[in-house]
């Protein structure tokens, strides 16, 4: 490895070392405790949650085939552990975790 190549690699690390810095720490700067946070910030914290659920939610079944071989069972049977363990527990992790478990034992045991 010659010394441009090394040069480049501690440039790239130090971008990326800053770049995660500045996320971390631009909301503490721009928002500090005393002062009131914006409308704005408090509607996309109320909002952005379900809107993100909502996207991973459709990006995971979009590729669902229906006239497949399992005939999207083992989505739709996961997608309603998940809906059920939620409404029940109401614990996001509990749901996901036991949704994505049901989901994969079901795709490599059960709809082999």
């Amino acid at each position: 490895m010659d010394s441009d190549m090394i040069v480049r690699g501690i440039g790239m690390a130090a971008a990326l070392v800053a770049a995660t810095m500045l996320t971390r720490f631009l909301p503490f700067v721009l928002f500090p405790p005393g002062k009131k946070t914006p409308p704005f910030m408090e509607y996309l914290g109320r909002t952005l949650p379900y809107a993100t659920m909502g996207l991973l939610v459709v990006y995971c079944l979009k590729d669902v085939s229906l006239a497949g071989s399992s005939h999207g069972l083992p989505e739709m049977i996961a997608v309603a552990v998940i809906v059920v363990l939620h409404w029940w527990k109401g614990n996001s992790l509990l749901s996901i975790g036991a949704g994505t478990v049901i989901y994969m034992i079901m795709v490599q045991r059960v709809f082999v």
